[in-house]
């Protein structure tokens, strides 16, 4: 699908079509609806107004200049099958998930659990973790075993009170990236969904890295998937309590508050005019 997007563009871009300039999506609703109208009315001067979505914030006057362009006919029928082999990809993309969504089925319950994970929102996502982890979570021996098995862990490679490496593993190349992606998802600034996350990757960003930081979230992620997965719980956020610099109520006699008032280097007299 890559690939013939990247072709389509080509086939723009030689044509003097400046639609990437101006959309976001080349492949968009409003882009793809100027590209048919293009296409089946070749050379035609027309108002691309009715073809964009009243949400683009692109003006029309900057729309109407990058279609300032002419398809030749090789370009406009390459691009004609490039646009058809894309939709027959979606079909076959949309044929797959279906196929997919059957064979995890029995995994509903466990999926579910992993919905109200920070940073999964799509199924697909879920299916992906429990096709790489499994649903047993009795195989690993903790959740450290399995950050390590998910390569989330940094290395432990010593000799001679000597450091050679503290980089995580290579292992976990399919898991890795994606719990880095929920990661990411989770620690969105615009967003304050899970502050809890939010401000554990702030904190670790400051002192380390942002790339270290999205993998200790990573690592964080994947130990709360573990004991979820073990104990059939949902996610629970852990906000830490705030730290009362003093109890609410303290009841002192006489001689211990002097004695704490000469701990901090009071001085204590009978005569209070007496200044020392």
């Amino acid at each position: 699908m890559t690939g013939e997007k990247n072709r389509a563009q080509n086939c723009l871009t030689v044509s003097n079509f400046k639609l990437d300039s101006v959309f976001t999506d080349v492949f968009g609703k409003s882009a793809s609806a100027i590209i048919s109208h293009m296409l089946e009315h070749p050379g035609e001067n027309f108002d691309v107004a009715p073809f964009v979505d009243r949400r683009c914030k692109t003006p029309i006057e900057q729309i109407q200049e990058a279609v300032d362009g002419s398809f030749n006919p090789f370009q406009a029928d390459k691009l004609k099958i490039i646009r058809e082999h894309m939709s027959g990809l979606e079909r076959l993309k949309e044929m797959l998930h279906e196929l997919i969504f059957k064979l995890a089925a029995p995994y509903q319950a466990l999926i579910d659990l992993l919905l109200s994970v920070p940073g999964i929102s799509d199924p697909m996502t879920a299916i992906r973790i429990i096709a790489e982890i499994g649903a047993d979570m009795t195989v690993f021996e903790s959740s450290k075993h399995c950050c390590s098995w998910a390569g989330l862990t940094p290395q432990n490679n010593e000799s001679a009170d000597k450091k050679k490496t503290t980089r995580i593993g290579k292992s976990g190349q399919y898991i890795k990236p994606l719990l880095v992606q929920c990661a990411l998802a989770s620690c969105n600034p615009r967003s304050n969904k899970y502050p809890e996350i939010k401000g554990k990757y702030q904190q670790l960003k400051k002192r380390r890295s942002s790339k270290k930081a999205r993998v200790a979230i990573a690592r964080r992620l994947l130990t709360a998937i573990y004991h979820m997965l073990l104990n059939g719980v949902f996610y629970s956020p852990f906000v830490a309590p705030v730290k009362e610099s003093a109890p609410k109520e303290r009841v002192l006699s006489p001689e211990q508050a002097l004695a704490m008032l000469r701990k901090q280097g009071y001085v204590i007299t009978d005569n209070p005019h007496v200044v020392s």
